[in-house]
């Protein structure tokens, strides 16, 4: 990974699960010291080691409980326990009311509850929540999916990265948003469903949110099945007039230098 002051890296973006190319919701967000996986979607841990080993990761943040951001949680339980690595302590693991009992209902075979605890070092998230990972400065919003949700802010270094999670448009992603360099967000939605409730953003809501908050450049993610990425960055560049990438996953972007891309292996 080139050294710069905050990068992000796709290791996949799929919905509702992961493809041939493309596994679920995950990403690795560096500033070249410390390394954050932001999300743990189906076939992301594979990924990732394409680029650090699990025991170089820093923290983890989830930023729901649905399968296809947490479940690589279940496969990455199993390789701090029982692979051929030594780590010197829990992963830090920052995520949503509930996720250890969630982890451990699910990995228990017994009468005796699965040791989560001593894989993970769990944090819960709230509205406000904010953490020091070595040089990131991580600042958590609730959001609006559903069920328990949440955006991260990540500063370092003076450049700023927001990532929306799963969310219907609200205030407080856009509040969180501001100014900052990148918004990573996502454009399920082909259309605001004409019944219920909205959970996710369309591509233009995608654009609309990423103008309101001022955000330097946006970067399109976890298109629904029913858009292509090609249609959901050109609905969103209609809406907003920065600059609007794919997130296509093995893609490293640089966000110390606006514009900038590098191709990862």
């Amino acid at each position: 990974m080139t050294s710069a002051l905050l990068h992000l890296t796709v290791l996949g973006c799929a919905t509702p699960h992961a493809t041939v190319d493309n596994p679920c919701s995950g990403y690795l967000v560096s500033d070249g010291n410390t390394r954050l996986w932001v999300d743990a979607g189906s076939g992301t841990l594979a990924q990732l080691q394409r680029y650090v080993r699990l025991d170089e990761v820093d923290a983890i943040w989830i930023s729901h409980l649905h399968a296809d951001h947490s479940a690589d949680l279940l496969t990455a339980y199993y390789a701090v326990l029982f692979a051929n690595t030594a780590f010197d302590a829990p992963i830090p693991l920052y995520g949503p009311p509930g996720t250890a009992d969630r982890l451990a209902h699910f990995l228990t075979n017994t009468a005796t509850r699965s040791p989560v605890e001593s894989a993970f070092a769990v944090h819960e998230l709230h509205d406000g929540h904010r953490a020091r990972v070595g040089g990131l400065t991580l600042t958590t919003r609730a959001v609006e999916h559903g069920i328990p949700a949440f955006a991260l802010r990540v500063d370092a270094g003076g450049r700023s990265l927001v990532y929306s999670g799963d969310t219907a448009p609200c205030a407080n992603l856009t509040r969180l948003a501001e100014g900052c360099d990148a918004l990573l967000c996502e454009a399920e939605s082909d259309r605001v469903p004409a019944e219920g409730p909205q959970v996710h953003h369309t591509p233009e809501d995608t654009g609309d949110t990423a103008g309101a908050a001022g955000a330097g450049r946006l970067l399109v993610t976890h298109v629904g099945p029913t858009l292509t990425p090609e249609d959901a960055v050109r609905r969103a560049s209609a809406r907003f007039h920065g600059p609007v990438d794919y997130a296509v996953p093995g893609t490293t972007f640089s966000i110390a230098q606006p514009g900038s891309r590098v191709t990862s292996p």
